[in-house]
């Protein structure tokens, strides 16, 4: 189900994100050579409705047109079936960014041994850093999302944004199967579709091709506004819901959006419910707190607790296929021992 390519194929760079299909048969890893030889790693399409990373590589890779990359690339092109049809996934397949080593679900399935044998493959090349690249359909600012709180990815991040998310609890992940072999992290480039969105990416992934090494200096508490993810809201599958509709189970406000990266207070209203659970809330070892973050007495869902959510959304689909949103809580970094994880090439 792999295809592994040394070089790009014919019409990849002349093709959108939904014409992919017509030159790549399914997920595709394409290596490409440059003056360092460990390469940086990027995947895109791992959702097939989030294309900012396709339009992103084929700039940079235009921009070297006739020229020797400063550091071996490798890209991952992955859901091209479903970025097809502009979607997420497709009905029956397995979130691509879920079935990847140390994860629990889809253990069998072959998108699950796809993921493995890349993360094989790029072991043995000895990447040199990760990248997964995003996009997500609510009101966010562009930030970066990290497993491992260390110097070096908090470096990283700080050349894509000084909106950091340190969130531990997405075991199948790209970044999370990554994070034990190289410095990696996950962009999350706001909206797809945004010229602005796609030169940022662009811009990051150049500036990862000519890292030669790390700064030696730690990252201070004013460098970033670092976050921690402490809950995923999801509805349960039985439960109706609506943005805007008192006749579903569960009638959001139509505007929550709007609430993404803001810090809410205790009796922040979310919406209304008609039956007593409406929400799953779990924390990042997967156990229930829904009743530490939200009460549903009088029908009213609110917040029980200060957090700050993240990837609020008003598509439906994507609450189904994922989750409604992340709670997280600012974090600082005084105090805090961070190990440094430098890649073999940039030790001295």
């Amino acid at each position: 189900m792999l295809t592994v390519l040394e070089s790009l194929p014919e019409g990849f760079l002349e093709s959108s994100a939904g014409e992919l299909h017509r030159i790549l048969p399914g997920p595709t890893l394409i290596h490409l050579p440059g003056r360092r030889p460990a390469p940086l790693f990027a995947s895109v399409l791992l959702h097939g409705n989030e294309d900012t990373g396709v339009v992103a590589i084929q700039r940079v890779l235009r921009e070297h047109a006739g020229r020797t990359l400063p550091r071996a690339l490798s890209i991952l092109v992955g859901n091209v079936a479903a970025a097809r049809e502009g979607l997420r996934r497709l009905d029956g397949q397995p979130d691509y960014n879920r079935v990847w080593p140390g994860g629990e679900a889809h253990a069998e399935s072959p998108e699950r041994r796809v993921m493995g044998e890349v993360l094989r493959i790029m072991e043995e090349r000895r990447v040199f850093v990760s990248v997964d690249v995003h996009n997500n359909t609510g009101l966010n600012p562009q930030y970066c999302v990290i497993s491992h709180l260390d110097q070096v990815a908090l470096h990283l991040a700080l050349l894509f944004s000084r909106t950091v998310v340190w969130f531990r609890g997405l075991r199948g992940t790209q970044t999370t199967a990554f994070s034990e072999v190289c410095p990696a992290l996950t962009v999350e480039c706001g909206k797809p579709g945004r010229p602005a969105n796609e030169e940022h990416a662009a811009r990051f992934i150049e500036a990862c091709l000519h890292i030669a090494q790390f700064p030696v200096h730690d990252v201070h508490e004013q460098d970033l506004d670092l976050y921690h993810t402490v809950a995923t809201v999801r509805v349960p599958a039985a439960v109706s819901f609506a943005f805007g509709d008192r006749r579903a189970d569960v009638d959001f406000d139509p505007r929550l959006d709007h609430r993404n990266f803001r810090p809410l207070g205790p009796g922040t209203v979310f919406g209304h419910t008609r039956i007593a659970t409406p929400l799953d809330v779990r924390d990042e070892a997967g156990a229930d707190v829904t009743g530490r973050f939200f009460d549903f007495r009088d029908g009213t869902i609110r917040l029980r607790r200060p957090a700050t959510p993240a990837m609020l959304t008003l598509d439906e689909r994507v609450v189904r296929q994922d989750c409604l949103c992340y709670l997280m809580e600012r974090l600082p970094l005084a105090g805090r021992e961070l190990r440094d994880r430098l890649p073999a090439e940039c030790a001295d």
